[in-house]
């Protein structure tokens, strides 16, 4: 589990919902009336979701073209001591960095200083990667494009390691924290200042963020606002989990490493909405704002219909064009939006982790916004998110059974339950499709995963779904009467002594547990299960197609693995009994 200082009462969030609030609004004099009605809707849902998100406290910023139109604060900053949330206090912006170093970078080919389409190693020779494809380039990293793994580290322990490609560059997305830690490099080597000099001097001065860090680190501790981590960090985590308040951490690469107040990021807002012009002038060129916010690439981890720019994720949003990040630190959330065409966008972030973010929360600020300039009547707000709410609960409504004995789910209404021993477990939804929790200590370690009878072409249809036939925890396996498929399967001995928990106290890093089901080396993470596939001396995670990460197993002691290799970190065996 993670370090932590104190624990909190599973009461704080009540408390705070209870005692939900703005406890500060601050309004544009040049027309400050122009978004004011919608404030109570606003304000409306933002309790409704943080009730529904167990969420702590929340800060909210709005901005348009014409600067910061409202700065919110909402719920508490310290649960334990009920201290009410402030503006000035800061929070880690996670990835949105990733959108700040672009910018920078940008800034440096307009100075001639960078070809995007030239070989990273030209740049940076020191960089260690094992490709047998084509270069890669400063254009492949900024799109999530350049095929390697997604590697904690830029500088690895062993000096006989390099980042592995797995594919050609330029061919698939897929989120590489990786990639923007060696762009921060690339920055440092090009400009000459460190991160933290080159952010202050290249955007903070001249937007006026003030009050922001370039870095997270001890010294700006004070600063933050209190802020919480899952209790139990080594399985998926219950919505209504109890939380703690979580470990400080130090932070210093481009891929999220800013910690910024709400008003500060209503400047990086407002140049965004204003396309990459700030009060002082552009801070990049039309040319560079338009790479910045082309679809580069599909990427559909961000939604179906979304793309990827440099540094952002670009998409439709009734017409217009959005641009929007998200930020996930190990005790932050946050979410930025800006619909570029009507000029107007929102920041957000919750002081906790709880693996989402307040996605909803921002971009129906920018709908409310958006129908203010319009003349329209405001969009209603989003449906309550609630996990126990189970839209096609009938799915999953049977008996299964296995070696293990059975397991039996019922319905009531929207809601789904596993009786077990005389009770009804709830289940909660996880961010995966067919995939739940069960709160309670028996089932904690695992998710459930649900497993449906293919189509008769091997494939799923555009939103198709075939009948649920089989569930699975952990490696026990249950079948429902119409599985047709096999029931036996053969895998390597060597593959049993892989079977454990592995552990990392890099809170980055945390717990996996490997199990073998259906004949099938698996990885259990938070959000469910990831299927392993060998290839030669390593295991390739094929969750996706374009996943790069990849899984070598260590030192086998009395028929027990000992020390797992995850991209690069080492996590070691905890010996459960």
């Amino acid at each position: 589990m993670l370090l932590t200082r104190r624990n909190v009462l599973e009461a704080g969030l009540a408390a705070a919902v209870g005692s939900f609030s703005v406890v500060n609004d601050a309004t544009a004099a040049s027309e400050p009336a122009r978004y004011q009605d919608m404030f109570p809707e606003l304000d409306r849902y933002v309790e409704q979701y943080m009730r529904d998100m167990n969420s702590p406290g929340m800060t909210l910023v709005l901005a348009d073209r014409e600067g910061v139109q409202r700065v919110a604060t909402y719920g508490f900053s310290d649960l334990e001591r009920q201290r009410k949330l402030r503006a000035d206090e800061l929070f880690q912006i996670g990835s949105i960095t990733k959108s700040f170093i672009a910018i920078v970078l940008l800034q440096l080919r307009e100075e001639g200083k960078l070809d995007l389409d030239k070989p990273i190693l030209d740049y940076l020779p020191w960089l260690r990667i094992q490709s047998a494809f084509a270069p890669i380039t400063t254009h492949h990293l900024l799109t999530h494009t350049s095929g390697l793994s997604a590697a904690w580290e830029v500088f690895l322990s062993d000096p006989s390691q390099r980042h592995m490609a797995a594919y050609a560059p330029g061919e698939q997305f897929y989120y590489n924290n990786l990639a923007y830690a060696v762009l921060g490099h690339l920055a440092w080597t090009l400009d000459g200042r460190e991160l933290p000099e080159l952010f202050r001097e290249r955007i903070f001065k001249p937007l006026g963020m003030s009050h922001s860090e370039p870095v997270i680190d001890f010294d700006v501790r004070e600063r933050m606002a209190s802020n919480y981590a899952p209790f139990l960090s080594d399985r998926p985590y219950a919505r209504r989990a109890r939380l703690c308040e979580a470990p400080a951490i130090v932070l210093t690469t481009a891929a999220g490493c800013i910690a910024a107040p709400a008003q500060d990021m209503g400047a990086y807002v407002r140049m965004i909405a204003s396309r990459g012009r700030g009060p002082a002038g552009n801070l990049m060129s039309p040319e560079s704002f338009e790479l910045f916010a082309k679809p580069h690439i599909k990427a559909k981890d961000f939604g179906p219909t979304a793309s990827y720019g440099y540094g952002i994720v670009v998409e439709e949003l009734e017409g217009n064009t959005m641009l929007r990040h998200t930020g996930g630190m190990v005790s932050f959330m946050s979410s930025m939006a800006i619909d570029i065409d009507a000029g107007v966008g929102a920041f957000a972030s919750i002081n906790a982790q709880q693996e989402y973010r307040p996605t909803p929360v921002v971009k129906y600020a920018v709908q409310l916004m958006r129908s203010r300039i319009e003349g329209r009547p405001a969009p209603a707000a989003p449906e309550p998110d609630v996990a126990t709410i189970v839209a096609n609960a009938a799915d999953y409504v049977g008996v299964f059974a296995g070696p293990g004995g059975r397991l039996e789910f019922v319905r009531e209404g929207a809601q789904l339950f596993l009786l077990h021993e005389g009770r009804r477990l709830a289940l909660e939804r996880l961010t995966e499709d067919d995939q739940f929790y069960v709160a309670e200590a028996r089932f904690a370690r695992f998710a459930l995963v649900f497993g449906r009878k293919p189509s008769n072409d091997g494939e799923e249809s555009e939103g198709a779904k075939g009948p649920v036939v089989e569930v699975s925890w952990g490696d026990a396996w249950y079948v429902a009467s119409t599985y047709e498929g096999p029931r036996e399967f053969n895998v390597p001995d060597q593959w049993r002594s892989f079977v454990g928990h592995y552990r990392n106290e890099n809170p980055w890093v945390g717990s996996v547990r490997v199990v073998i089901l259906k004949g099938t080396l698996m990885l259990s993470v938070s959000y469910g299960l990831i299927p392993l596939e060998a290839d030669g001396e390593l295991f390739r995670l094929r969750d996706d197609p374009a996943n790069t990460d990849w899984v070598r197993f260590g030192e086998i002691v009395n028929g027990k693995c000992m020390r797992l290799k995850y991209s690069g970190e080492d996590l070691w065996r905890v010996a459960n009994l």
